[in-house]
C-alpha cells in the first residue's frame, strides 16, 4: 500500500517560491507553547523568525519553531511547499488556531485557501460546572477541548438552576458522550449535563415579535428558550432516515418500536434469507437519547442502526416543563408530540420520584403543558415523630408540638433548595 501511494498518488501541486500559504487543519494546546498549529504548506517556505498572518483574525505571529510528526515532534529549519508540519507561533489564546484558516507572510496579499467548511451541530446539551466555584477551571477545559473539535460550538448560557455555563453543540449522541468523558478524564472538571435537545426551527408572527427575535424563522436549540406560543404560527423539526438491518424474527418488534417512535416506513428490502433492511423516517428527537440502545435491547444486540439528515418537517409540538413544589426547573424541559405530552410528563414525574432523593420537605412534582398540569407526582419527606418522647400529660402538648413541626416544615419549604443528582437530566428522560 505504501508503495503504491508514492507511484501513483500525484505530488503536490503548490509552488516553493511563491508567497508562503498554509492551511491550518488541526491543532492543539500545549501548557508552555500555546496553541499549536497542524498546517499543509501549499505554496512557499516558513521558518522560525518569519512574520505570518491569519487570514481568519488579521493576527500577526512570530514563528517559534517548525517541525514534522514522526509520530512524534521533531523539529526542523523550515517547512516548504507540499510539507505537513506543526508551527509555534506564540497562540496564546485556543480560539486563534482556527480550523480551515490560511496563514501567510505579514503585508503580503493572497488568495485564501479553500477552508475546512463547519460541521452543523444536531445535538446541543448545557454544560455547567458542579459547583459555581469551578467556573473558570471548567472555562479553560471546554475552550482546550474545543481547540482541536471544529464541530463543537460552544456559547455562554445561564440557568437559574444551575448558575452560569454553556450551551454546547455536538455531531450527535456518541460526539456529546466523549466530550464529556474527556472533560472529566483529561482535565477532572465534573461536569453537570443538561438532556440533550435538537435544534427547532420556529416560526413566528407580529412585527414587533419579528423585530424582537431578529427575523420571521429563529433556531431555538434550549426547549427552555421558546417564545410564547401565541406568537408560533409553526414548528419546524429534524427528521432523519434511519436505516435498521435486523434478523427477520425481530422486524415487527423494531416497526412497532419505530412507530411509536413517530416513525413512518419507506422501505423494506429482504438482503438475504435471514435478514432485512428497513428504512424509516424518524424526528431526531425521538431517536438521541436511547432509541439505538433500544434497538440492541429488542435483538439481542443482533441490528445495526445508521441514520443520515432528511430536512425538517412541520410537527404539532409543544414545551413540557418540570416544576418541583411551583418552581420549573428549566434544564428539565424538554420538546414533546402534543399527542404525547400527558404519557411522556407521567414518565418523567414517575422517573423524578425514583431518582430524586428524598429530602425533609415534601416535593411536588409537576409536568405542565403552558399553565395546564398534565402528571403530578407526590415525593414524601422524611418522617420524624415529634411526639415519641411524650408518656403522658394533656392532649394540647401533644398538639402544640405537631403544630410546631407542620410551621417549621412550611418554613423550610419556602428556603429550601432541592439537590439533584447530577445524572438526572438525561436519565429522566431515558424509557
Amino acid at each position: 500500500v505504501l508503495e503504491a501511494l508514492v507511484t501513483r498518488v500525484p505530488p503536490p501541486s503548490g509552488s516553493r517560491t511563491a508567497p508562503l500559504r498554509a492551511l491550518v487543519f488541526d491543532s492543539w494546546y500545549d501548557r508552555y507553547r500555546g496553541a499549536v498549529a497542524l498546517v499543509y504548506i501549499h505554496d512557499g517556505v516558513v521558518q522560525p523568525g518569519d512574520e505570518v498572518s491569519s487570514h481568519h483574525s488579521k493576527r500577526h505571529y512570530i514563528v517559534k519553531s517548525v517541525g514534522v510528526l514522526k509520530p512524534h515532534e521533531q523539529a526542523t529549519s523550515r517547512l516548504v511547499g507540499g510539507q505537513v508540519g506543526y508551527v509555534v507561533c506564540n497562540m496564546r489564546s485556543v480560539s486563534e488556531a482556527h480550523i480551515g484558516d490560511t496563514l501567510h507572510a505579514k503585508g503580503c496579499k493572497v488568495e485564501p485557501l479553500g477552508g475546512i467548511s463547519p460541521a452543523q451541530p444536531m445535538v446541543y446539551a448545557g454544560v455547567y460546572p458542579m459547583d459555581q466555584s469551578q467556573h473558570v477551571s471548567m472555562r479553560s477545559a471546554i475552550e482546550k477541548l474545543a481547540l482541536n473539535d471544529p464541530a463543537v460550538t460552544v456559547t455562554i448560557d445561564s440557568s437559574p438552576a444551575l448558575g452560569q455555563g454553556w450551551r454546547v453543540g455536538f455531531l450527535g449522541l456518541l460526539h456529546l458522550e466523549v466530550f464529556n468523558q474527556r472533560l472529566e478524564q483529561e482535565y477532572g472538571a465534573e461536569a453537570v449535563m443538561t438532556a440533550p435537545s435538537v435544534p427547532y426551527r420556529v416560526r413566528i408572527t407580529g412585527k414587533k415579535n419579528i423585530s424582537l427575535y431578529g427575523g420571521e424563522e429563529i433556531v431555538v436549540s434550549d426547549p427552555s428558550k421558546l417564545p410564547d406560543p401565541t406568537i408560533i404560527t409553526e414548528v419546524l423539526e429534524p427528521m432523519v432516515l434511519g436505516t435498521i438491518i435486523t434478523p427477520e424474527k425481530y422486524m415487527f418488534k423494531i416497526v412497532s418500536e419505530c412507530m411509536e417512535r413517530r416513525g413512518v416506513q419507506t422501505n423494506s428490502v429482504n438482503i438475504d434469507g435471514s435478514r432485512v433492511m428497513l428504512q424509516f423516517v424518524l424526528p431526531l428527537n425521538e431517536i438521541i437519547i436511547d432509541f439505538h440502545d433500544n434497538i440492541k435491547s429488542l435483538t439481542s444486540g443482533f441490528a445495526s442502526f445508521d441514520y443520515e439528515d432528511h430536512g425538517y418537517a412541520t410537527s404539532a409540538l409543544v414545551k413540557l416543563d418540570i416544576a418541583l413544589n411551583g418552581v420549573v426547573v428549566d434544564a428539565l424541559s424538554s420538546m414533546v408530540h402534543l399527542s404525547k405530552a400527558q404519557a411522556v410528563g407521567k414518565r418523567m414525574c414517575a422517573k423524578l420520584v425514583e431518582i430524586i432523593p428524598r429530602q425533609m420537605v415534601h416535593i411536588a412534582i409537576q409536568a405542565l403543558v403552558g399553565s395546564k398540569v398534565v402528571a403530578r407526582e407526590n415525593l414524601k419527606a422524611f418522617r420524624k415523630d415529634v411526639t415519641a418522647k411524650l408518656y403522658g400529660g394533656d392532649v394540647t402538648r401533644r398538639q402544640k408540638l405537631l403544630k410546631q413541626q407542620a410551621d417549621g416544615k412550611k418554613k423550610m419549604k419556602k428556603v429550601a433548595n432541592i439537590n439533584l443528582p447530577r445524572e438526572t437530566f438525561i436519565d429522566v428522560l431515558k424509557r
